[in-house]
């Protein structure tokens, strides 16, 4: 099973839920963020309770030992994305599609020569939205892995070892790595204002 729930971080800080977790959160540019992902968390696992969340070599959340689900959250301006799976660890990445001062340098020194090729590819009018596509799945591979982002440039995301599904959604560009084959959708999406409707 997975689950790939989609919402916005200023609903998500608004939700009555948020201000219970509010004490526990970081003080910062990455409050609302966190708070968001906990919130986001604790209703789609409602009505159990959220479970205790540790934290990888790297960094990488996770619920703690002997919980029999997987996450990954990912953010980009206000929207944020939680992956849910039974079935073993997983990394998503959300990215808003938007100009990227120096993108093409970036590209240069971080993509893969097939990654290139695929960049290349594309029309020029296509290559800004080519290049996030790349970089969000690069980042899922790379999340799923518990890894760092210094590990972007090893990373060929167009390597058949890796079960990665993408999709642009507007102008979001989404993907996911997953321990077993899952395609990403949008029937497949869930909108968080839709789901906490139906809890």
């Amino acid at each position: 099973m997975y689950q790939f729930v989609l919402g916005k971080i200023s609903t998500l800080c608004a939700d009555p839920l948020a201000s219970t977790l509010a004490d526990r959160s970081p003080q910062g540019a990455q409050q609302a963020s966190w708070l968001a992902g906990r919130t986001l968390l604790a209703r789609t696992l409602s009505p159990h309770p959220l479970p205790d969340i540790i934290y990888g070599e790297q960094g990488k959340p996770a619920f703690a030992k002997g919980h029999p689900l997987w996450f990954n959250l990912s953010h980009s301006g206000d929207d944020i994305a939680l992956l849910m799976s039974d079935e073993g660890e997983v990394g998503c990445d959300i990215e808003v599609i938007r100009p990227r001062k120096n993108w093409q340098a970036l590209a240069n020194a971080v993509f893969s020569m097939t990654e290139h090729d695929e960049l290349e590819r594309e029309a020029p009018e296509e290559r800004l939205a080519a290049f996030w596509r790349i970089w969000t799945r690069k980042e899922a591979i790379i999340k799923q892995r518990g890894g760092s982002a210094w590990q972007i440039v090893s990373i060929d995301s167009t390597a058949q070892t890796h079960a990665v599904s993408q999709l642009q959604v507007g102008s979001l560009s989404l993907a996911v790595c997953t321990s077993t084959p899952y395609t990403l959708t949008t029937e497949s999406i869930i909108h968080v204002g839709k789901f906490l409707a139906g809890k």
